[in-house]
């Protein structure tokens, strides 16, 4: 008896050793955010930036109303961020120098707005090259900005846009337009931006055209400006954060 009880009592020590390891293991370890921050992650919206956004156009398709949106972002003084398919591009050529010439910025869509992340990494490179080559042709600048079709994005996908020079970028308030809703609702749908929030639009969105003047209205009201999207991230010396913020490491900002 005394023997077995000296045997249990070393067998429970054990156990509570055991415990106490997995316990203090756990207390250790990083966050499921950390853990998992292998996972890269695109741009989303941006910290530190109080009182601007962005407002960005997608160009796949159509382009009835694209001059119209450039006059209405001209009366209002803003430029933003349009981001081309190269399919788009080679059809409306005259239309993309004009996008440049108003002084608003264009990041790339892809080639045929494909979904990447289904793509090899020789068909990744390919659109990506091929699309920003089809841009620089017409404007003579360097692109910078990329937005993945549908949103859609994977590691391989961000490391070969990366190693590219291309900085990738979705959104953090979706307007919704694509769904043929109406310019207030549209308007009404952006109102919830705040500082540093990237906003998505259509360039060919059945209302957008109405919209941006209220767009404008509902973002003034707020005290938010509107600048392209290469001037609303940081460039260098930044993390991002497992919801798509980024963040400066500069202490000063």
């Amino acid at each position: 008896m005394h023997c077995n009880y000296h045997k249990l009592t070393r067998i429970f020590a054990l156990v509570l050793a055991v415990l106490g390891t997995v316990t203090l293991a756990l207390t250790l370890a990083p966050s499921s955010a950390v853990l998992a921050s292998n996972r890269l992650i695109p741009i989303y919206s941006v910290g530190q930036r109080m009182d601007t956004v962005s407002l960005t156009f997608d160009a796949a398709w159509g382009a009835d109303k694209t001059r119209q949106i450039l006059d209405c972002l001209d009366k209002l003084g803003v430029k933003c961020t349009f981001f081309l398919v190269s399919i788009w591009v080679d059809k409306y050529p005259n239309l993309v120098k004009e996008i440049d010439n108003r002084g608003h910025e264009i990041g790339t869509h892809s080639c045929t707005h494909g979904d990447m992340t289904k793509m090899s990494k020789q068909q990744i490179t390919q659109e990506l090259k091929d699309s920003c080559k089809a841009i620089t042709d017409i404007t003579g600048k360097q692109v910078k900005l990329f937005r993945p079709p549908f949103g859609a994005y994977n590691n391989t996908l961000i490391e070969i846009a990366t190693e590219l020079g291309l900085t990738t970028i979705q959104w953090s308030v979706d307007s919704l337009d694509w769904k043929g809703i109406k310019a207030g609702q549209i308007a009404i749908n952006i109102q919830k931006s705040s500082g540093g929030d990237i906003i998505l639009c259509h360039n060919n969105s059945d209302h957008i055209v109405d919209a941006i003047p209220l767009i404008y209205q509902a973002l003034t009201v707020k005290n938010l400006s509107i600048v392209p999207v290469g001037q609303l991230i940081y460039w260098q010396d930044y993390h991002i954060d497992h919801t798509g913020k980024q963040h400066t490491n500069c202490n000063n900002q």
